[in-house]
């Protein structure tokens, strides 16, 4: 890679830490917003959930705005939302509907940020470089998850969870800045095939690249619910003191992610994505059926469970976006990555609010909630490894696997 991809690779990375840094503080404050604010579980669930529903909406409008206009100025706007949702939360949230007014901007920020940004990469880099760059983008974006919510919760532990949210505002606010001083200003030379701007359907004929959206949704339906519901269930299961903090497992079970994004795709590359994903979405369901029957009353299997679940969440990450990027057709590539976010996305806003209202349905039945709460992902990530392995055919230059 060139000093100057570099360069470029350093300054998205850097920016996306900033616009992440603060997207989990919800839920990594989710039982005391829960108590502040008098919330049920499906109300927690969608207090989360419509983050996700934000990015949906938005998605396919800002990053097919990037097959017309450089990135960098969807981006520039999407930071610019994103700082605005965590400070409107830190000062003005006062219970559920601001709240929740709030959380759908920041969706609609991190639109502007998370697919334009990866765009401006796969846009400039080819091969296994864009893999690379690929995969260096996730690890910024899993970095910033993980640390997402060890920082909210040492923030709030000492001077209160409206500080976490500012801290994120300005982080945003960060991210800005390195956006207008780093990033491209100009559209790369390239082919442009004439289309209207939300003309998604040739994106439906590539049945390559939907393969991969499919497994893609179904991936961020699952972490959803993990990221969502992980600190709650950590915090239940150690409820009478025992274990170590809620906060510090998930950070630590991120890091452990970020480990399995970078391994993974270097794996995916030498072994084949199908495989990869194979291995990830399998192992993934098992732990779904399991950790709700077999960790609620232990608390250092429920840790571990939970670090092992995420680490399979992220193992395929970049390797399902990867997928779709090497996918689609070169000038449909905006549009064609904006419907693979809205798909996923779409998969994250279920997640949360599906595992809500499970736990509210078993709540008269506290011995199995847990259970039911997470055991429902196991068949919804087997679907997702059938669709992937039945539409995103074989990779360029390697055999059927």
């Amino acid at each position: 890679m060139s000093a100057r991809g570099g360069r470029l690779l350093a300054a998205v990375v850097a920016a996306q830490v900033g616009t992440q840094i603060g997207a989990f503080a919800l839920p990594a404050l989710l039982p005391a917003y829960m108590a502040r604010w008098s919330l049920g579980s499906a109300d927690a669930g969608w207090l989360v959930g419509i983050f996700y529903a934000g990015y949906v909406v938005s998605v396919p409008v800002l990053l097919a705005l990037t097959d017309r206009v450089a990135a960098r100025r969807v981006y520039l706007l999407g930071a610019g939302l994103t700082a605005a949702a965590h400070l409107g939360f830190a000062l003005l949230a006062d219970g559920f509907w601001s709240g929740l007014a709030c959380r759908a901007l920041a969706g609609v920020g991190w639109a502007g940020a998370y697919m334009p940004g990866l765009k401006i990469l796969a846009d400039r880099f080819e091969g296994d470089r864009q893999a690379r760059a690929v995969s260096w983008h996730a690890a910024g974006v899993g970095a910033a998850s993980a640390l997402s919510f060890g920082v909210a919760g040492g923030i709030a532990a000492f001077a209160g969870p409206d500080a976490a949210f500012l801290f994120a505002g300005f982080a945003a606010l960060f991210a800005l800045l390195v956006a207008a001083c780093g990033f491209p200003g100009s559209q790369p030379s390239g082919p442009a095939a004439p289309r209207r701007l939300f003309d998604f359907r040739p994106v439906f004929r590539n049945r390559r690249a939907m393969g991969w959206i499919a497994g893609y949704a179904v991936h961020t339906w699952e972490m959803a619910a993990v990221r969502a519901w992980g600190v709650t269930f950590l915090a239940a299961t150690f409820a009478d003191g025992a274990g170590p903090g809620p906060t510090f497992v998930f950070t630590v079970a991120g890091i452990v992610g970020i480990l399995c994004s970078l391994a993974g795709n270097e794996a995916a590359i030498r072994l084949g994505r199908r495989g990869l994903v194979t291995v990830a979405m399998t192992g993934g369901a098992v732990v779904a059926l399991v950790i709700g029957w077999v960790a609620p009353d232990r608390p250092w299997l429920a840790a571990g469970l939970v670090i092992l679940w995420l680490g399979l969440a992220y193992l395929d990450s970049s390797a399902l976006t990867a997928g779709t990027v090497q996918a689609a057709d070169r000038e449909l590539r905006g549009a064609t990555m904006g419907l693979h976010s809205m798909a996923g996305y779409a998969g994250g806003l279920v997640g949360p609010i599906g595992v809500g209202l499970a736990l509210d349905l078993a709540s008269a039945h506290p011995d199995i909630a847990w259970w039911v709460g997470f055991a429902h992902l196991a068949p919804v990530g087997l679907l997702g490894l059938l669709l992937v392995r039945r539409l995103g055919g074989p990779e360029p230059g390697r055999r059927s696997q």
